[in-house]
C-alpha cells in the first residue's frame, strides 16, 4: 500500500459533500454559516453581485452552474431570491435537483417573510439596505445610480421613499454608522433592525443537518 495515499473515506461517518451556488452579495454571509454549522465540506460558487442589475443573466448562469456540478457533489443548493428574474430562476432550476432557499429577495429572507411583508404593507415607501449594501453603498448606489456626477437625480430616484431600514447581519457599529450615514445622504429616515442571517441562517441550518452533521 501507498503510505503517501489518503485514508479512504469512512462512508458511514463521511458527510456528503454539498454545493450552494449563490449571489455574490451574500458571500460573507454563507462563510460564516458554514463555519458556524461545521460544515466544511460546504463548497460555495459565487456569481456576481452586480447581476441584480441584469437579472436576465441570473437564471441562466444559476443553472449552467447547477448541471455543471451534477455529479459531482450529492447536494445542490441556490442561495437567490427570485431576484427580478419574474420566476425565471425556478423555471430554470426545474428537473435539476437543486434546492432554492425561499423569497422574492434577499431583504424578504434575511429579515424573515412575515416581518418583512408585514413591513412593506404599513410603509411601502421603505429603501432597504444589507450589510453587504451598507458596506457597498457608494458603489452600488452612489456611483451605480450616477448620483456622484448627477446629484439632481436624487429626487428622481428616492422622491417615494420615507425611510432607510438597515437589516444586519452582524450587528457591526461601523456599518450601522454607514447605513445610518447613508440614509442622511438619501434624505431619508433611518432605522436599524438586527436580524441576523434570518430565513438563509434556517435553509443553511437544516441543509446541515440534512447532511448528516454540524450546528
Amino acid at each position: 500500500m501507498d503510505e503517501n495515499a489518503s485514508p479512504a473515506p469512512d462512508t458511514e461517518t463521511a458527510r456528503p459533500r454539498a454545493l450552494v451556488v449563490a449571489c455574490g452579495a451574500l458571500a460573507r454571509e454563507l462563510v460564516a454559516l458554514r463555519r458556524a454549522t461545521a460544515w466544511p465540506e460546504l463548497d460555495i460558487a459565487c456569481l456576481p453581485a452586480h447581476w441584480h442589475n441584469r437579472p436576465e443573466k441570473i437564471a441562466p448562469a444559476v443553472r449552467a452552474k447547477v448541471l455543471e456540478a451534477r455529479g459531482r457533489y450529492e447536494r445542490i443548493y441556490v442561495a437567490y431570491g427570485d431576484c427580478g428574474t419574474g420566476g425565471d430562476l425556478d423555471r430554470a432550476l426545474e428537473g435539476t435537483g437543486a434546492e432554492r432557499v425561499p423569497g422574492p429577495h434577499c431583504y424578504s429572507f434575511l429579515m424573515g417573510a412575515p416581518e418583512f411583508d408585514a413591513t412593506a404593507e404599513a410603509e411601502p415607501g421603505c429603501f432597504y439596505l444589507t450589510d453587504y449594501l451598507a458596506r457597498h453603498f457608494d458603489r452600488i448606489v452612489v456611483k451605480g445610480l450616477g448620483l456622484d456626477r448627477h446629484p439632481e437625480l436624487l429626487g428622481v430616484y428616492f422622491g417615494n421613499y420615507t425611510r432607510l431600514i438597515h437589516i444586519s447581519q452582524t450587528g457591526d457599529p461601523d456599518l450601522r454608522a454607514k447605513a445610518g450615514a447613508a440614509a442622511e445622504r438619501l434624505g431619508l429616515a433611518f432605522e436599524h433592525r438586527h436580524r441576523g442571517y434570518g430565513e438563509l441562517g434556517d435553509f443553511i441550518r437544516a441543509a446541515a443537518a440534512e447532511a448528516g452533521g454540524g450546528g
